[in-house]
């Protein structure tokens, strides 16, 4: 990165609501596209540059852009460049996962507002670092987990806290996901107009291979953390949020990858619990992820127009009854012995324009989905799969950010960067 832009900027004032942000997305091919069309929908809100490193992606989301009346955004394929324009206020990032903390401090360090998805880093020590670019540049950063701006969600959460289901000692965390096999992919050429050395970055250079590249990089450890890291995030975060707790005391995972025999390195089916003992009061979070066939729980992915082969959310059990939240922003309760229907709502939210409004005011707290809130519920999915793929229990320090007495899996909270893409020791 050039001098002048890891240096930083000058603060800007904060953008009345009449000022136009000037928004860049970065990676746009699958859910950077969902970037492109929420920012423009926005009011006073331009997409100012798009990048990529796949010049075929990027030439059809400039037609996309341009065909819808817009302005012509500038074009990027390495995004250092982009950083040095000046003019841009925000940088709104989703790149694969080896490239979200990078890119994420990069932005601070020249002076650029972050919206980065989730999960926010590829492993514990950059996140550590985003977290601190993003406090040491004052910069409003907010992390993809959409589901700290539904409405129904922050409901079903101001209610356990209100205690409608009581003493809340349990979350299960549910990502069960309809995936089939993804084959294997022989070494091939890098197809014209990819950027291959910049899409691999902070990563090892391997030989190309389609189950490297679009999408399946997901289940390839030096790019994806799996499904928990993928969907599984989501309700990672919204279930730590729930039990109200930050960082656990011990985890511990176990699982693999059954019935394909594939080019797949992560694991399509686990099972992480977490122990949380903050002021002596004990809790537990279960995660679990699964592929393929599977059954549905507590009415998630079973009603109406979202019926579909895959049950994605969350069950909170308290003292009183429990509470269950699917993926598509909406909470039901049940409630004492008899398990009554008890308080519910359908409603979602858009934590991209609750970014854009934090963008204005200059106000951290006004942020839903804060990058440290973020980092810590990321850091959650860096131990399951720790633990996984150790095979053995991990007994978290949260002060210090290690695993005590076990120097191999503290190890693997970070990894060898391939200069010149660098996460800094210090930003």
């Amino acid at each position: 990165m050039s001098s002048a832009v890891a240096a930083g900027t000058a603060l800007k004032a904060a953008p009345s609501i009449n000022d136009t942000v000037r928004v860049a997305c970065v990676g746009i091919r699958g859910q950077g596209n969902e970037h492109i069309h929420v920012y423009s929908q926005m009011p006073n809100v331009e997409i100012a540059a798009l990048c990529d490193v796949d010049e075929n992606i990027l030439n059809q989301r400039m037609q996309q852009v341009a065909g819808s009346g817009k302005k012509k955004p500038a074009a990027y394929t390495d995004v250092r460049k982009l950083l040095e324009d000046k003019s841009i206020d925000v940088i709104s990032i989703a790149t694969p996962n080896h490239w979200h903390s990078l890119i994420g401090i990069w932005a601070c360090q020249a002076g650029k507002d972050v919206y980065v998805e989730k999960p926010c880093s590829h492993n514990i020590f950059e996140g550590r670092q985003l977290v601190a670019a993003a406090q040491k540049y004052n910069r409003i950063v907010q992390h993809g987990t959409n589901s700290r701006s539904g409405v129904a969600v922050r409901e079903a959460v101001e209610k356990m806290r209100a205690g409608v289901i009581g003493d809340v000692y349990m979350a299960r965390g549910l990502c069960f996901k309809w995936r089939d096999t993804i084959g294997r992919k022989p070494e091939e050429a890098v197809p014209a107009g990819v950027h291959y050395d910049l899409w691999s970055g902070p990563a090892p250079l391997h030989a190309f291979t389609r189950n490297r590249f679009h999408y399946n990089w997901h289940w390839n450890w030096d790019y994806g953390n799996g499904d928990i890291g993928n969907q599984g995030i989501h309700e990672m975060d919204i279930a730590r949020w729930g039990l109200g707790v930050k960082y656990p005391t011990r985890v511990s995972a176990m699982g693999g990858h059954f019935m394909f025999d594939d080019d797949q390195q992560t694991p399509n089916t686990m099972v992480a619990n977490f122990e949380f003992n903050e002021g002596g009061k004990k809790k537990i979070l279960v995660f679990e992820v699964r592929h393929w066939i599977t059954n549905h729980e507590a009415g998630i992915g079973e009603g109406g127009k979202h019926k579909d082969p895959n049950t994605v959310g969350n069950t909170f059990y308290g003292s009183k009854g429990y509470l269950a939240i699917d993926g598509y922003g909406q909470y039901k309760t049940w409630l004492g012995k008899d398990q009554q229907p008890g308080p519910s709502r359908t409603e979602d939210g858009n934590n991209w324009a609750n970014f854009i409004e934090a963008v204005r005011s200059r106000k951290q707290s006004d942020l839903n989905a804060p990058i440290e809130e973020g980092f810590m519920s990321t850091v959650l999915v860096h131990l399951a799969n720790i633990s996984y793929r150790l095979g053995r229990t991990l007994e978290f320090d949260a002060e210090h950010l290690t695993c005590k007495g076990d120097s191999e899996a503290t190890g693997m909270f970070t990894r060898q960067y391939r200069a010149p893409f660098v996460v800094p020791e210090k930003v």
